[in-house]
């Protein structure tokens, strides 16, 4: 089951002044995920950007769009537990708190790490000594990742002050984190210059959800996203860039990711049950999904795909 927060778009800012009142999420009495951001690593606008993409969220901040980021809620046991810690973690734990009217601790029971590139896990610094000098969040993460955190600083001094405790993920290995819940970490072909990159499979009961917001291609996967995504209840996977071609002056080999257009052709052979459970997510500012009105994001719509949306909140059943 999937719905939004609120009508129109399920967007929530907390920065614009607005009276955000009305938008809470029900009492919940299943799991369910919020997406606490849809961006690129650098969010959305992107810092030095003078095109009309992000002027036009210059002037209307309501348009902004936080990076990358999921909480997984268990309203049972009263925990949730963050995916990706971003540079917008700080707005991002205020819009966790808004929209379950604080109903959870304001610190997550834990943080999973896809990989080492800044809008994924740079966030940690906000739990160093010079913010909240949390005391051991655990924070789950794969071998190189671990070893990265560890040896460089500044992530070097939240493991060695406690503000963080690394938990070890092993890759196609799940973890309970509770009876009810499993996460899988397995690897995924990226651009892996200081940490492996994974995806997770979310495991909720019977409802399970693909989480892949950054990799190069599928022809490059090692295994078969089809068959990934018949086995998943919802699949959230990279739709960084719309097309070829979006990076003016730049070559996108450069940043490899599978294009909206290509991966449209790539399931277009797949039933419509199918490519319903596929929402794009983690859109580089360039990418015209951004924009509600934009021809683009009604093609997509209108082929059957989903586009997730910042403040999304989705039953887990």
């Amino acid at each position: 089951m999937r719905f939004y927060s609120f009508l129109l778009i399920g967007l929530v800012y907390l920065s614009t002044g607005c009276d955000n009142s009305k938008n809470t999420a029900p009492q919940l009495n299943s799991p369910a995920l919020i997406v606490l951001g849809v961006a690129q690593d650098a969010g959305y606008p992107q810092m030095g950007c003078l095109k009309d993409c992000c002027k036009k969220v210059l002037a209307n901040p309501e348009l902004k769009r936080f990076v990358t980021s999921l909480a997984l809620i268990d309203p049972v046991n009263k925990k949730w537990w963050l995916f990706e810690a971003t540079p917008d973690i700080k707005e991002q734990l205020q819009l966790f708190r808004k929209m379950t009217d604080s109903a959870y601790n304001f610190l997550p029971d834990g943080i999973f790490l896809t990989h080492g590139h800044i809008g994924h896990y740079t966030g940690l610094m906000q739990l160093g000594r010079e913010v909240m000098n949390t005391n051991k969040v655990p924070v789950y993460v794969m071998p190189r990742m671990k070893t990265h955190l560890s040896l460089n600083g500044p992530w070097s001094q939240l493991v060695s002050l406690n503000n963080i405790s690394l938990i070890d993920l092993n890759a196609d290995s799940a973890i309970g984190i509770t009876n009810e819940i499993f996460v899988t970490a397995f690897t995924v072909p990226h651009r892996d210059e200081f940490t492996e990159t994974v995806g997770f499979n979310i495991k909720v009961n019977a409802y399970q959800t693909l989480f892949i917001p950054d990799i190069d291609k599928w022809n490059k996967f090692d295994r078969d996203i089809k068959e990934l995504v018949k086995k998943s209840n919802l699949a959230l996977l990279d739709g960084t860039f719309y097309k070829d071609g979006e990076l003016i002056g730049r070559a996108m080999n450069e940043v490899p990711h599978p294009f909206i257009e290509e991966s449209i052709q790539y399931f277009a052979d797949m039933p419509a049950t199918e490519k319903k459970k596929i929402s794009f997510i983690h859109f580089n500012h360039t990418n015209p999904l951004l924009d509600e009105s934009s021809a683009e994001l009604n093609d997509v719509l209108t082929k059957g795909f989903m586009v997730s949306r910042q403040a999304e909140l989705i039953i887990l059943k």
